[in-house]
């Protein structure tokens, strides 16, 4: 699971419940890759954009893990802008290891 973010107290209470939602999905790999990303960007995520990851964390888990790791494509219906740069970012390699586990 990523690490919890060190600035969490200093966030608004819709950007802690949405952080603790994408870290605690019920599997580890979508905790590391949903959780990653979110932690990465919530502080700077506009009103919009917290909607667009609220949206993306309603769909399934086996779904989310197998869009952004690249198992699978998303359903046309699905794709929104949000899941398309989560998708970009999750595909990276060792996109779903902690900071310290990852290669330079």
């Amino acid at each position: 699971m990523p690490p919890d973010n060190a600035d969490a107290p200093e966030l608004d209470p819709r950007r802690r419940r949405l952080l603790f939602r994408a870290c605690h999905r019920g599997t580890k790999e979508a905790d590391l890759m949903i959780g990653g990303f979110v932690t990465r960007h919530i502080a700077a995520f506009s009103e919009a954009e917290l909607a667009e990851v609220e949206s993306v964390l309603e769909l399934p888990d086996v779904d989310l893990s197998d869009w952004l790791s690249g198992r699978r494509e998303p359903p046309p219906h699905l794709r929104t802008p949000m899941l398309e740069r989560m998708a970009i970012e999750c595909g990276q390699p060792g996109a779903g290891l902690p900071p310290e586990l990852r290669r330079p």
